[in-house]
């Protein structure tokens, strides 16, 4: 290899390297920002999650929220799902006056 050779990958190296710290500063300073005007805006999720509890290594319970009502899923001992509903509220009745 020859000096001229040694330059030109020297100076390809430094152009590199300034590059990516460029892209890197770019990312920092506008990034955020950018990012977030290029998103779609989203609606309102449906279902979201409340709480996990770990019971073992092979299980675990899993509570989650959809549309105002609460589910409690079990998950694990090679079953896929099994969902556990919630008990029917009880609407108080007005006591009347007598």
């Amino acid at each position: 290899m020859d000096f001229v050779e040694i330059l030109r990958a020297v100076f390809a190296l430094l152009v590199t390297i300034g590059l990516v710290l460029l892209a890197g500063w770019g990312m920092r300073r506008f990034g955020p920002e950018a990012m977030s005007r290029l998103q779609m805006t989203r609606k309102e999720r449906r279902l979201t999650l409340v709480e996990t509890l770990v019971l073992d290594p092979a299980r675990r319970l899993v509570l989650v929220r959809l549309d105002d009502e609460e589910r409690l899923i079990l998950l694990g001992e090679g079953r896929t799902l099994e969902t556990l509903k919630p008990p029917a509220r009880r609407r108080k009745i007005p006591e009347t006056a007598a």
